[in-house]
């Protein structure tokens, strides 16, 4: 049988996000458990955090604010960290993530390496197909229905009065429709690592869509906290449990890929488009996009998900950092994992064991050897974050799916706008240097 008609699969330990989301457990959960589910939730009741809608603007705690002033923190802030921290004195989690070594590597990026040795211990071996983004949902699979009461923080809601509320204790109702949760992540990256899961009754498989998509966007916004980002990863693009879920953290640190110079590529079809702007990360190992601008909040979202939609259904592998308090986003298609299963990323990488999602793509780099954190440099998390890049080729066709998608065009005139940081120069030529890494062509079998 050819390369090309092989079914890819990998085998991976997913991340166990859940204290019961254990082997023996699978087919046993539900009622008796106080878990997630109809079962148990409908009769319970959970603390619900109701957020305000906007229609016309992006603004912040009902007041407009500037980009450079930005919005102060959030009762959402206050309200996270305490259920976050009260669950952590509760001994939840599966250890101490404060107690982890991180540093910043000396570099003009600043990647940030965390020494998390017992992280990928605490896991079980399972098969991972990697050559489909879009799988249907499985009942019969650990979900986040299954997680216990004890680990969920609260309710995240749109409130129905565009007034923002909060209830200490609300219940859940049949009339609740399916609530979208915010539970605690028990094998924490960061501070304050949680998972947001939209309308978790509906078993929605993992795959974008506009409501959701939304719904993690005022998530990093209600947040109000430019430390504060969330993180999507797609099946193919190392997420480790088909059902619908954002992660989120505090990071008191920038991302090294939010630092990395842009290149506006878009424009408007016509006048009548929503203002979003969509750029190109520029010096960056892996190749990615920038959304930023739109009238409203919705917009922004709206051209994401299009986005993201297209990609999902052409079958690409990406990864989202939802950051600037929801006012930017990036996008990054990869195929690290395909790469991987073909056997075509490099033996030295792959003893590293990192699965580059979200947040190592974004520069923060969880390494489980003590080896590898201590001769941690930037020209090693470039050498790594390059196996996971779309080749030029490739990239350039994605873009034009995204631009098709997104109701824009690529700019082709001298109108192109690069905003780069001091030190162009050297930038460039760093650049040229680590291009050489940068992996051949690869795309997701279909």
């Amino acid at each position: 049988m050819g390369v090309l008609d092989r079914t890819l699969t990998i085998k991976r330990v997913p991340t166990v996000l859940s204290n019961y989301q254990e082997e023996d457990d699978v087919g046993k959960l539900g009622c008796g458990r106080n878990c997630l589910g109809k079962c148990c939730l409908l009769v319970s009741k959970l603390p619900l955090y109701a957020y305000k809608e906007e229609d016309d603007a992006m603004i912040e705690n009902g007041m407009a604010y500037s980009l450079d002033q930005g919005p102060s923190i959030s009762f959402l802030h206050d309200l996270l960290l305490g259920q976050w921290e009260d669950r952590m004195r509760k001994r939840l989690f599966r250890y101490d993530v404060t107690k982890c070594e991180t540093k910043i590597i000396t570099g003009r990026y600043g990647f940030i390496a965390q020494l998390n040795e017992g992280r990928h211990l605490k896991k079980r071996p399972t098969e991972f197909r990697v050559d489909q983004v879009l799988q249907p949902f499985d009942a019969n699979k650990f979900n986040f229905t299954k997680v216990g009461q004890e680990e969920a923080l609260f309710r995240f809601e749109p409130s129905n009065n565009h007034m923002t509320h909060y209830f200490p204790s609300a219940p859940v109702t049949s009339e609740s429709d399916s609530p979208n949760i915010v539970a605690i992540n028990v094998s924490p990256i960061e501070y304050g690592h949680v998972l947001l899961i939209p309308r978790i009754f509906d078993c929605l498989p993992q795959r974008i869509g506009h409501a959701s998509f939304l719904a993690a966007l005022y998530f990093a916004k209600e947040a109000a906290d430019p430390f504060f980002r969330v993180g999507y990863n797609s099946l193919g693009a190392f997420a480790t449990i088909n059902h619908l879920h954002f992660q989120a953290y505090y990071l008191q640190v920038p991302f090294p890929a939010e630092k990395a110079p842009t290149q506006v590529i878009s424009e408007a079809q016509d006048i009548t488009r929503n203002g979003v702007v969509i750029s190109q990360v520029l010096k960056y190992p892996v190749r990615g996009f920038v959304f930023e601008g739109g009238n409203t909040i919705q917009e922004l979202s709206d051209a994401v998900a299009n986005s993201c939609i297209r990609l999902q259904s052409t079958n690409v592998p990406f990864n989202i950092l939802i950051s600037g308090c929801g006012k930017r986003i990036l996008l990054f298609p990869q195929c690290y994992a395909e790469r991987q299963a073909l056997g075509q990323v490099s033996p030295e990488v792959l003893d590293t064991q990192v699965n580059p999602a979200v947040w190592e793509i974004s520069g923060h780099m969880v390494l489980k050897r003590r080896e590898d954190f201590d001769k941690a440099s930037e020209e090693y998390a470039w050498r790594l974050l390059a196996e996971v890049s779309l080749s030029e080729e490739r990239f350039n066709e994605v873009k034009a799916v995204v631009l098709e998608a997104s109701g824009l065009k690529e700019i082709l005139t001298c109108r192109t706008c690069l905003k780069e940081e001091e030190g162009t120069e050297e930038l460039l030529q760093e650049s040229c240097e680590s291009a050489q890494l940068l992996p051949k062509d690869c795309t997701v079998l279909q």
